[in-house]
């Protein structure tokens, strides 16, 4: 009789306003999310199969230039696995490495970075590929 609503997942996107790559990466992702939540009538004349079958549900997007807390830290490190912690955080080899050089210099974490937090997925870097694979197929 009542269902409960999944509530929608979050993607962060820790986002660094002065770098290309960065805007790029929030430009695919606000452009995602609006796709996701856009949905047409089967009367209309032209094809949106992209919005009447959407690939993801909708999702919260959340653009920060705030670094990350550091128990965010620490989940984006377990997604990413130890041999793409260098990809996170400049000239460290493992997870606490990685937390000593992102409290001496917030420089060291590398961005942009999108987190999809629901599905333990991340995307380090602007690459529009891996990022539409990863809002796409969700877990």
């Amino acid at each position: 009789m009542f269902s409960f609503r999944k509530s929608k997942d979050i993607i962060t996107l820790f986002h660094k306003a002065s770098s290309p790559a960065s805007v790029r990466v929030a430009t695919v992702l606000k452009q995602a999310s609006a796709n996701s939540t856009e949905h047409a009538t089967e009367d209309q004349a032209s094809d949106h199969s992209a919005q009447t079958t959407p690939h993801r549900d909708e999702f919260e997007l959340n653009v920060t230039e705030d670094l990350p807390t550091t128990d965010q830290l620490q989940t984006i490190l377990e997604y990413v696995g130890k041999n793409n912690i260098p990809t996170v955080i400049q000239g460290a080899s493992s997870e606490t490495e990685a937390m000593r050089l992102f409290k001496k210099s917030a420089e060291a974490f590398q961005r942009p970075i999108t987190v999809d937090w629901n599905n333990g997925k991340v995307v380090v870097g602007a690459d529009e590929s891996k990022i539409l694979k990863m809002l796409n197929q969700p877990s």
